[in-house]
């Protein structure tokens, strides 16, 4: 399949950049094109400095994980190379997004499984349609965890809960998937395109190179000592003081009107 069937990315001049993922007939599965397609979306984003993503997928399901039939063609070395392949791709898409400035929203709905999971539980504000579902997938077929799961889940939910969900593959709907911090919020599904759309707005139009900051320090504070992760918080912290936006924010403060974080139109 072409990559651009599988990944459609739009990124208006605004700085909006939104992510679809475009195999809603086999639910978004994730193949070779496809991971190598995210992998150019993530590009793509960090080539043209974006201030916000919106990840979504298209279809009645949001990702049901790796493509298993095209799995199933393969055995042996030629299987193991293929999915080399595929998790470089999609491994290389999440250390991207992860490492650029731009807040990520997704928005996820139906049957969420396998990497699907890693794709949600890697954006900063997941929201979830009230008719999603999460189940790991990955031992019930006899294999392990990929794109970041067995690094996310821990994390947001605790370990024990991981290692519950990654070992029984239970279904978890998503009041629970809330509840237990996997996801951020749910909504309607009715509503689901209409808040994601907002939120992703409401980051766009905030302080970028902030968001950034403190996307990396949440990050680092579950591997850095205390100490070492404070003097990373005071570097950033006065970083953001002296910048533009900082200094922005903290006018529109004093003067008791809403901050202004977008950049200046280039001067005729």
């Amino acid at each position: 399949m072409d990559r651009a069937m599988s990944v459609r990315t739009e990124i208006r001049d605004d700085g909006l950049a939104h992510v679809s993922l475009c195999r809603g007939a086999a639910g978004n599965a994730i193949d070779l094109e496809t991971a190598r397609a995210l992998l150019d979306a993530a590009r793509e984003c960090e080539r043209q400095d974006v201030r916000a993503v919106m990840l979504t997928g298209e279809g009645r399901s949001f990702c049901v994980g790796g493509d298993l039939r095209e799995f199933s063609t393969l055995s042996g070395e030629a299987l193991q190379q293929h999915l080399l392949a595929v998790t470089d791709a999609l491994h290389e898409a999440l250390r991207t997004f992860a490492a650029i400035d731009a807040p990520m929203v997704a928005a996820v709905q139906g049957a969420v499984a396998g990497a699907g999971i890693g794709l949600a539980a890697a954006a900063d504000v997941t929201l979830a349609a009230d008719d999603a579902s999460f189940t790991a997938a990955y031992t019930g077929i006899g294999y392990s965890p990929d794109a970041g799961v067995s690094w996310f889940l821990p994390r947001l939910v605790g370990p024990k809960r991981a290692l519950d969900l990654l070992l029984t593959n239970r279904r978890v709907p998503a009041a629970e998937a809330a509840a237990i911090g996997l996801v951020s919020r749910v909504v309607a599904a009715g509503r689901l395109a209409e808040e994601a759309a907002r939120t992703a707005e409401a980051l766009r139009r905030g302080p970028t190179a902030a968001f950034g900051a403190t996307r990396r320090l949440v990050a680092s504070g579950f591997t850095v000592d205390l100490g070492p992760h404070l003097d990373q918080e005071a570097r950033a912290l006065a970083a953001a003081a002296v910048s533009d936006t900082g200094r922005e924010g903290v006018a529109a403060f004093l003067a008791k009107r809403t901050p202004e974080f977008l950049p200046l139109p280039p001067s005729p």
